[in-house]
Parts: C-alpha cells; sequence; structure tokens
C-alpha cells in the first residue's frame, strides 16, 4: 500500500502522525511511505530521518494526497484539504464528526473512507488512540490553567500550590476519565485541593484508592457541580461520550456563581465541550473571557509539546497503520471488531450512528 504522511496545517498543529520508526515499521513490511517535506520538523524529525526510514519526500500536501492509496495525520482535515480526498481513499486520523457538521458533509463529499481514532475501542471498553493524547491534555490542562490563574493574563491570582500559611488553590475536575485522572495527579502534586466528579461509582472508588488525600472524589450532579463552582479556581472539564458530542455539564447562567478569575479549561471541547460556553480557541489566541470567567479551550492541546505527543501517539496507532496496510481496509476491519468501530463514514455514507446524536 502507498501511505502518505501530509504536514498538518490546523493552526499552530506542530505534531505528525508518524515517527521515522513507525515508517521505518511499514516500509519493512513493503509498504511505500510518501512523506511531506517538513512535515516531521516541529516534531523534531527531520526529512532526512524520514529518508534514512525508507520514506520518500515530496513538497507539497497535493501530491502526497495525490498519490496515497491510505492518509494518516494527526488532526481532521480543514477546509483547504477537503478536495483533496478522494473516493476510496482511507484517511486514518481524529476526526470528531460529532461536533463538526462542516466537515462530516466534506467527508461524505468526498466518499472516503474516514476511520476515526478516537472511536476505535478495545477489549477493555477504552479507546486506546484517543488514550495517550488525553494523557497529555490531562497533564497539560492544570498546567495551562495555572498560568492562566495569574493575574496578569485576567486570573484570580492564585498559586495553586499556596504557600505556608496561605490555603492552597481549589481545582475541580468533571470526568473522571483518562483527562481527569491525569489532572488531579498533576494539580495533587502541585499541592492543590482537588475535587474530581464522575457518576461511575466504580471509577470513583477506583480514583479513591490510587489518589493522594488532598483528591476527594464525588457524585457528579447538577447540585454538586453548582456548589463548587462558588469557590472553585480551576475548573477542568474532560467528560467524553465516545464518537458523541459532550454533555453541557455547566451552562451560562452557571457563570454569575463563579468568582472573577476563575479559569476553565475545557478539555472536551473537540466533541463540542462540556461547558456551554465553549468555543474552540487556538494556541495563537488561546483564552477568551465571559463574565470574568477566563476561558482556555485549545482543540489541539498537545500539539504544544509535538515530540511527547508523536511519540505518543504513534505508540498506539502503528499497531492499526499496519493491519490497514497489510490487509487493506476491508478485511483489516473484518477481521478487527475493535478497529472497525473506527469507521465513521464510508464511501459517502454515515456508519457510526454517534455522529448523528
Amino acid at each position: 500500500m502507498i501511505v502518505g504522511l501530509p504536514k498538518e496545517i490546523k493552526n499552530n498543529e506542530s505534531r505528525v502522525a508518524i515517527t521515522p520508526g513507525g515508517v521505518f515499521e511499514l516500509t519493512k513490511n513493503n509498504h511505500t511511505v510518501y512523506v511531506q517535506k517538513g512535515a516531521g520538523f516541529d516534531s523534531g524529525f527531520g526529512d532526512a530521518d524520514y529518508i534514512n526510514a525508507g520514506a520518500n519526500i515530496l513538497p507539497s500536501i497535493e501530491e502526497v494526497y495525490a498519490i496515497a492509496d491510505m492518509i494518516v495525520k494527526v488532526k481532521e482535515p480543514i477546509e483547504e484539504e477537503y478536495s483533496l480526498a478522494r473516493e476510496g481513499q482511507i484517511i486514518f486520523t481524529y476526526f470528531h464528526f460529532a461536533s463538526n457538521q462542516t466537515l462530516t458533509d466534506a467527508m461524505v463529499a468526498s466518499k472516503a473512507v474516514c476511520i476515526a481514532y478516537e472511536t476505535v475501542d478495545d477489549n477493555k471498553g477504552t479507546l486506546p488512540l484517543l488514550t495517550p493524547m488525553s494523557e497529555v491534555a490531562g497533564r497539560m490542562a492544570v498546567q495551562q490553567g495555572a498560568k492562566y490563574l495569574e493575574k496578569p493574563i485576567k486570573g484570580k491570582g492564585v498559586l495553586l500550590g499556596g504557600v505556608p500559611g496561605v490555603r492552597p488553590g481549589k481545582v475541580l475536575i468533571l470526568g473522571g476519565g483518562v483527562v481527569g485522572v491525569q489532572a488531579a495527579k498533576m494539580a495533587a502534586g502541585l499541592g492543590a485541593i482537588v475535587n474530581i466528579l464522575d457518576i461511575n461509582m466504580d471509577r470513583l472508588r477506583y480514583i479513591n484508592d490510587v489518589m493522594p488525600n488532598n483528591v476527594i472524589t464525588e457524585f457528579s450532579s447538577e447540585y454538586n457541580i453548582r456548589r463548587h463552582i462558588k469557590d472553585a479556581d480551576l475548573i477542568i472539564g474532560g467528560v467524553l461520550i465516545p464518537g458523541a458530542k459532550a454533555p453541557k455539564l455547566i451552562t451560562r447562567d452557571m457563570l454569575k456563581d463563579m468568582q472573577p478569575g476563575t479559569v476553565i479549561v475545557d478539555v472536551a471541547v473537540d466533541q463540542g465541550g462540556c461547558i456551554e460556553t465553549t468555543k474552540p480557541t487556538t494556541h495563537e489566541d488561546p483564552i477568551y473571557i465571559i463574565d470574568d470567567v477566563v476561558h482556555y479551550c485549545v482543540a489541539n492541546m498537545p500539539g504544544a509539546v509535538p515530540y511527547t505527543s508523536t511519540i505518543a501517539l504513534t505508540n498506539v496507532t502503528l499497531p492499526y497503520v499496519l493491519q490497514l496496510a497489510n490487509k487493506g481496509w476491508v478485511d483489516a476491519c473484518d477481521s478487527n471488531p475493535h478497529l472497525n468501530k473506527g469507521l465513521n463514514i464510508v464511501k459517502g455514507e454515515i456508519v457510526c450512528e454517534d455522529i448523528l446524536k
């Protein structure tokens, strides 16, 4: 199979879909790989690294799309790429169709085979291709939230860890999944008071067992959310419904109950966000303020740490890329029911019902 690796062109997206090591595995399996010039540069991988791994370099994104049987990306195609996808071509990437009708319509019209990282599951019921980026985003949520709590950036002026004689900051985390646990780990490590809310009692029991004493678990309800937002310094949204839009757990009217300078980091922004006032931002212009509440809603948070993110992503996606390349998408998905869950749009037909919810 001919595999294409284009350079990501979404605003400030510095990741690349496959490391040179991953390319080496593909060429070792007798596949041909074309990499767009400079695709890996921001992640720390030069064109020479890819050439040494057996890849061919092409100067433009158009040429990569035109020659490849399968395009492997990090982020969903943006408008400039819509016309490049063609009928029957496999596109394997994060899509998040549920929150982007324009993208959905474009990929239906292209008649490409769209396989989404975020809906591939495993025999544990988890999402293995989403997990490493959720780990990165969960940890970054605290890092970014702590920064935007600083007064020069319109935050409360609170140091999350506090100092002797001063109460530490309070972090409210919505969702006890991968994002929530990683965020709690980072916030607890800084010394903050952490409240993590979820509706899954088994998950809360697990978190309660493994986390230090400054992480407090509570059942998620509107009452508890409304109670905690009144004095939270940093609120992190990390709720995920696979393939579907995130539920709105904090509504616009609830902002008035928050203290001025409170910071919201909505990691669920790719799926529409779990805060009603969420709208996607970029690393170039990451925040906006509504009712004196700072919103950080960057849709590709892991893109800010591309070296770490690219390696972490390739670690989990490469086995599936090899299956698709070795068997073709039909046989690969037929033989692997977990990969089959990644099929979202096939030759003009939406095959993942969650997209429509």
